[in-house]
């Protein structure tokens, strides 16, 4: 079992097979819908064009918003949180005064939200429990919270590994590393494994595949593309992580799709409010990226596909949890229109939603995953299974190519009735599939 062995900079001992390849079934067409021009932004608004995916609010309207667990279809509210033209009229809230308790209520949880989530992260021994039961509900924009609680969970089970593995290793000096010679007999020919040319040549394709994806990442969002020395600095530090990844893990190595995961993480730590913390983003984004794939490394080890810690068997997961909370769909998707898991949940779960919602809802997603007390699988397969059962009248009157559209094109959904859906969910039995974090 491979899980939890990825290290920190150190040598490279492990050995898993090859399982190179994209993890994101055409990645590569994902083109910026501005032709390639850099997006505009105003200085300073680095999330400023993202909308919540979902229902939107107009600042100058205040409705009421039900959401049901099925698809409302010409009824009403649907999941998707569209209202038809006399839905409107009919649920038309309260005027500025009721509006206005709302906003006030809604401030003051936040504001009671906040202070609970520093007195936490003030303490000298943090308590998990709370902590995971404030951050499940979201965690606020702005003064640091959010990177500090995912630095806490992400690192809560991996400090002692990262004290005993990291540089301080017998036979690991810090500092600079020494430049090593090349063998007369080594040459730029050579495919030998040991040849530092091959070795060469290999690392210089692996760069040049991240600097492609790495252009492709988040091209409306100025943090991570565009040309000034801000956006450059941060695609520098993303690289800088990945090659290093790459280099300490020469069998799993770079996959495409990897830069989706790391894109959250160097995001909250580098827009961190303390200098400090944001200045040491690189390392912390290293250290919490290595330790969020080593929760789902087994899935690229082909050896492993059969076993309990294998992709099909994680695929198995979500479909057993679909049979357990939605019989009738599950059929559907089994016999009836045979949509397997293969085909969009693979993508899902490997690269952790980062491709079916927007970057905003992606955070918010990400705060519920990493709280989850029984582990980041255990969550993300809620949420996936949720994610069918939001859209299940769509995909009981479609066929096999509709169906296949649909999830592989995930339409836009209220994020926080998504997640209510994945924390209703019956749970699975536990004993019967190992728990990771």
């Amino acid at each position: 079992m491979l899980k939890g062995k990825l290290k920190l900079p150190d040598k490279a001992r492990r050995v898993f097979p090859d399982r190179l390849g994209s993890l994101v079934a055409g990645l590569h067409d994902r083109e910026d819908e501005n032709g390639g021009s850099d997006p505009v932004f105003e200085s300073g608004e680095e999330l400023g064009i993202i909308q919540p995916n979902g229902a939107e609010f107009d600042k100058g309207n205040d409705y009421q918003y039900q959401y049901e667990y099925d698809d409302g279809g010409d009824d009403g509210v649907g999941v998707n949180g569209k209202i038809n033209k006399e839905e409107y009229k009919v649920r038309k809230g309260p005027e500025k005064d009721g509006a206005g308790q709302l906003s006030a209520m809604a401030f003051i949880a936040a504001d009671e939200k906040r202070s609970d989530l520093e007195y936490e992260l003030s303490q000298k021994e943090i308590n998990l429990e709370k902590l995971r039961r404030i951050a499940t509900t979201g965690l606020p924009e702005g003064g640091g919270l959010r990177a500090t609680t995912w630095k806490s969970e992400l690192t809560k089970e991996n400090d002692d590994a990262l004290n005993s593995d990291g540089l301080n290793r017998e036979g690991d000096v810090a500092g600079p590393l020494k430049r090593q010679g090349i063998s007369h007999e080594d040459h730029p020919l050579s495919v030998g494994k040991a040849s530092a040319w091959n070795q060469y040549f290999q690392h210089t394709e692996i760069a040049d595949q991240i600097d492609r994806d790495l252009q492709r990442t988040h091209p409306n969002i100025k943090f991570f593309s565009g040309d000034s020395s801000f956006s450059r600095k941060n695609r520098n530090a993303m690289r800088n992580i990945l090659l290093l990844f790459a280099k300490l893990n020469p069998a799993i190595c770079y996959v495409q799709g990897m830069n989706e995961v790391l894109a959250p993480i160097l995001y909250v730590f580098s827009t961190d409010s303390n200098e400090q913390n944001a200045a040491n983003a690189e390392a912390d984004s290293f250290s919490c990226f290595v330790r969020l794939l080593s929760d789902s490394v087994d899935h690229f080890c082909q050896q492993l596909d059969n076993s309990p810690v294998g992709i099909l068997s994680t695929l198995s997961r979500l479909t057993d949890l679909l049979k357990l909370n939605d019989e009738e769909l599950w059929r559907h998707l089994e016999f009836t229109t045979k949509v397997k898991p293969q085909f969009y949940a693979f993508r899902w779960i490997t690269l952790l939603l980062t491709q079916e919602f927007n970057f905003q809802s992606i955070l918010r997603i990400w705060d519920s995953i990493l709280s989850n007390p029984s582990g980041v699988q255990d969550m993300l397969l809620r949420i996936c299974c949720a994610m069918l059962l939001c859209v299940k009248s769509r995909l009981l009157g479609g066929d096999f190519a509709a169906n296949l559209r649909l999830l592989q094109h995930y339409p836009e959904i209220n994020i926080e009735h998504l997640l209510q859906v994945a924390r209703d969910l019956s749970p699975q039995d536990a004993s019967c599939y190992p728990l990771s974090m």
